[in-house]
């Protein structure tokens, strides 16, 4: 049984069916994507050739002729075979029985590009995610206009709305800047990280920059140009990518694009119909009544297939190439979904073109094979627009385990990525626990629900000393599924360093140096070090062992190596590790040796194929 079901649209796919009884025939039937073919959904069928005994049928199938038959790759399949006289209808590769035909009860597969292939750089490291006003701050350089500055880094709150998604003009910062980050690199480093994923450093009014005010610009209150310069230049001493996060379906309503308030000399589509920015929005009655993201006016939005918006960001000394030349190695583009294929059919010919190692990562929070967005079908990972997307679906699961001992969404999140993705994908795949978007993670496994609580309550609350003990202990646990995963995990800053916070804007707190906690800290350094040096969680296979409500056992595994992963939830646990492992890592060093897993503690465990150790 193939652990995929995504391959290059070049070569034979080989298919077996083996059964317990001789049966008369088996048939395998396609069907394209309906939705990507304006004639609607197209079925194939083809007879799988019986063996001697009757039991055993197979199939060579030219994965490049069926490729022709669809413009994005996707199919569905199941099987039909006649057994003593009647017709069952087998869902696909585990060959259960469909209570159906519908396109929810067949399997999916998906055909790409064979050329397809994503950066080594990303595979087998680990990411950090700086939110930089709230990370580390040299105090080199002033406010600007309008800005209001909490000196408060230690124990401010961000401003917060009175009610959630009431309007805040976001102006309130701590001071966080692109030097201070600098000089806090060798920190990062010790966490075992290679990447670094910045938040918005674009020029914009706001604390979180996704309201941009000027592309080529670096907002002077991060240090500017040359504070970015020297960002990247002390990254590359230290063997550090940077991917910066690519915020192009929408700008600030105070930008030089827009100028909505004229501080731009009336260059703006707002302000001038007649400029040569007018024909990136949207409007519906000029000026006021204009497209806008999530019907949010200070962000109006852009038509990212406009010609001449592509030019600038993607075109020769465009945006893409101006910050590419500087040293950046890619972008994670916000809101993927509502960019429009054409743009990302060329911001990712724009990024290869620069450099074949740079990477393009997605905002999805689904499964990306086979989204719909906007009631169209997207083909984000056929070969041509992304590298990667957040693991949105991963982070889901491994909470739903941890905190609610959910292993079943954790086992399908898993299994159901791995088999729907390309493998070069699922090996780049940024996976993480929280984000600027999401409550933290110790928050979220150890704290209080949130519902129903005011914003100004959430402010206030925090974890009490019995629930950190435990959430650090389920953090850890956490960490050690979605660090040993396939794809590549992702910090975000201070999760290492057990803050705490709700929604946004309260998991947007300064970085608490100096207050550390020391448990977690410690922790992730080891981890950091521990998956650095082991090359199969850079393309090795993966595989879901054993999936309960108290235990969830992984292995990474190649022709040289295995590593088995045990997480124990609620109960301690007696590992079924098989001979010839030895442990090499657990969720805390101090643990005597014992043939017992504590509860809420991980281990992993490993076997040399060749020293047979």
């Amino acid at each position: 049984m193939s652990l995929f079901g995504a391959f290059p649209d070049k070569g034979e796919l080989l298919i077996e069916l083996i059964f317990d009884e001789p049966i008369q025939s088996a048939r395998l039937i396609i069907h394209s994507d309906g939705m990507a073919s304006c004639d609607g959904e197209k079925y194939f069928e083809y007879d799988l050739s019986a063996g001697d005994d009757e039991r055993s049928f197979s199939l060579e199938l030219s994965l490049g002729d069926l490729a022709k038959k669809s413009d994005n790759g996707l199919f569905y399949y199941r099987y039909d075979a006649i057994i003593r006289g009647s017709t069952l209808s087998l869902g696909g590769e585990d060959v259960t029985a469909l209570k159906d035909r519908s396109v929810y009860g067949d399997r999916q597969l998906l055909i790409y590009d064979s050329d397809f292939s994503t950066p080594r750089f990303i595979k087998g490291g680990i990411m950090y995610h700086i939110f930089v006003d709230r990370f580390a701050s040299s105090g080199r350089f002033p406010p600007k206009d309008g800005a209001v500055i909490n000196r408060d880094w230690e124990n401010g709150v961000p401003e917060f709305a009175e009610r959630r998604g009431d309007p805040i003009k976001n102006n309130e910062f701590f001071g966080g800047d692109l030097i201070g980050a600098a000089e806090r690199l060798d920190y990062i480093k010790g966490l075992g990280v290679n990447v670094i994923y910045l938040s918005p450093i674009f020029d914009s009014p706001s604390n979180h920059k996704y309201d941009t005010s000027d592309y080529m610009k670096v907002d002077p209150m991060f240090g500017g140009d040359d504070a970015l310069r020297y960002f990247l230049s002390e990254c590359g001493k230290r063997g550090i990518k940077v991917i910066l996060d690519g915020v192009f379906n929408h700008t600030g309503d105070d930008s030089v694009y827009f100028d909505r308030y004229g501080r731009y000399g009336d260059v703006g589509a707002y302000r001038n119909p007649d400029s040569k920015y007018y024909d990136w929005y949207s409007f519906r009655n000029y000026p006021d009544d204009y497209e806008c993201w999530w019907n949010i006016k200070i962000l109006p939005r852009v038509d990212s297939s406009d010609e001449s918006f592509r030019e600038y960001i993607l075109g020769s000394e465009g945006v893409v190439e101006k910050y590419c030349n500087m040293g950046v190695s890619g972008f994670r583009l916000d809101v993927a979904d509502e960019l429009s294929d054409v743009f990302l059919d060329d911001v990712r010919r724009a990024l290869k073109k620069l450099d074949k190692e740079n990477v393009v990562i997605g905002e999805v929070w689904e499964d990306a094979s086979n989204k719909v967005a906007y009631s169209k079908r997207r083909r984000y990972l056929s070969g041509g627009q992304l590298d990667s997307v957040m693991n949105y679906p991963l982070r889901e699961g491994v909470i739903s385990f941890m905190r609610d001992g959910d292993f079943e969404t954790l086992k399908y999140a898993l299994e159901t990525v791995y088999r729907h993705y390309p493998k070069c994908v699922s090996d780049s795949l940024m996976n993480f626990l929280s984000t600027h978007d999401t409550e933290r993670i110790i928050t979220v496994l150890a704290g209080e629900r949130d519902d129903g609580k005011t914003p100004a309550e959430l402010s206030r609350m925090k974890l009490s000393e019995d629930e950190r003990s435990r959430g650090r202990r389920m953090v850890a646990c956490a960490w050690t599924l979605v660090g040993t995963s396939y794809g590549t995990p992702s910090v975000f800053y201070g999760d290492e360093a057990g803050l705490e916070g709700y929604h946004d804007p309260f998991c947007r707190r300064p970085f608490p140096w100096g207050r550390e906690d020391g448990y977690l800290e410690d922790f992730f350094k080891r981890f950091g070090s521990f998956r650095r040096s082991e090359k199969v969680f850079e393309e090795g296979l993966f595989r879901v062992l054993k999936a309960e409500e108290n235990v969830f056992v992984t292995e990474r595994f190649d022709e040289k190596e295995s590593l088995i992963t045990v997480v124990a939830r609620e109960k301690e646990y007696s590992p079924d590790v098989p001979d010839g492992y030895s442990l090499v890592f657990t969720s805390f060093d101090d643990r005597a040796e014992s043939p017992v897993i504590p509860a809420f503690s991980a281990e992993i465990y490993k076997k040399d194929k060749n020293n047979n150790k």
